[in-house]
């Protein structure tokens, strides 16, 4: 299964961080592939569509991304939650390519964010370390529609990022960030989407939360950029690459 590539473009001007992803400059930048199914393209595809965009100075490293969603809604609203209880965005980055310690961001639409930080892959004894966050990481969402209220039907929601280099530094053995130009970084991203029931005017996610769920089951769907292959985002060699221009 080959892995998604992405030519990751220098922003001419600073961009402003909103959550609109409305800047000028974000529309010379190609979106990625529509997500799919976290096991590949041969499997369900998504119900609703998820795409991101990324760009780059040297300052900060932008992400985008736009999500489809006709049910708006999130409950986590504690920093460093497990975000993904929500309906959740995620990114990894591993700056060094090498499947250790690397980075993980989650964000819902309420704008709750989870950072963390895995010394290696859980599947090979790795131990995540929790709540390291990023100083002067900003991050903004947006809702096209009215989060919370299952009587409207929204469009989605968007996420808007700037993680400074500096934050990044220690996820490369080599201290290497800001990236040079042609250096190649592995990084994927990951859409968690739970069903849910409308109970007395409110969202209600299938299972509820704080159901424990075993690990062998997945009752929730997971969308991704580039195909993990299994239900797994701790794949680091299955993510994709991001060449800077």
């Amino acid at each position: 299964m080959a892995v998604k590539k992405y030519h990751c473009q220098r922003a001419s001007q600073p961009i402003s961080i909103d959550g609109e992803i409305s800047d000028k400059v974000w529309d010379n930048t190609e979106w990625t592939d529509d997500f799919i199914d976290i096991r590949g393209d041969d499997h369900t595809k998504p119900r609703f569509r998820t795409r991101a965009k990324m760009m780059w100075d040297d300052t900060y490293f932008y992400i985008a991304a736009e999500l489809e969603e006709p049910d708006v809604w999130g409950t986590l609203t504690e920093k460093n939650s497990i975000i993904y209880h929500d309906n959740d965005f995620e990114v990894f980055i591993d700056p060094d390519c090498d499947g250790l310690n690397y980075y993980e961001f989650e964000i819902n639409a309420l704008g709750t964010i989870w950072e963390l930080t895995l010394d290696k892959p859980y599947q090979d004894g790795g131990v995540a370390d929790l709540g390291t966050n990023i100083d002067g990481l900003i991050s903004k969402v947006s809702i096209d529609g009215v989060l919370n209220d299952p009587s409207h039907t929204d469009k989605g929601w968007k996420v808007e990022m700037a993680i400074p280099w500096g934050g990044l530094k220690k996820h490369h053995r080599d201290g290497v960030s800001p990236p040079k130009i042609n250096d190649m970084w592995k990084l994927n991203f990951s859409r968690v989407q739970w069903h849910h029931e409308i109970v007395d005017g409110h969202y209600k996610r299938i299972p509820e939360h704080g159901t424990e769920i075993p690990w062998t089951e997945h009752p929730e769907d997971n969308w991704v950029w580039s195909p993990q292959g299994v239900i797994n985002m701790h794949v680091p060699e299955m993510w994709g690459e991001i060449i800077f221009c």
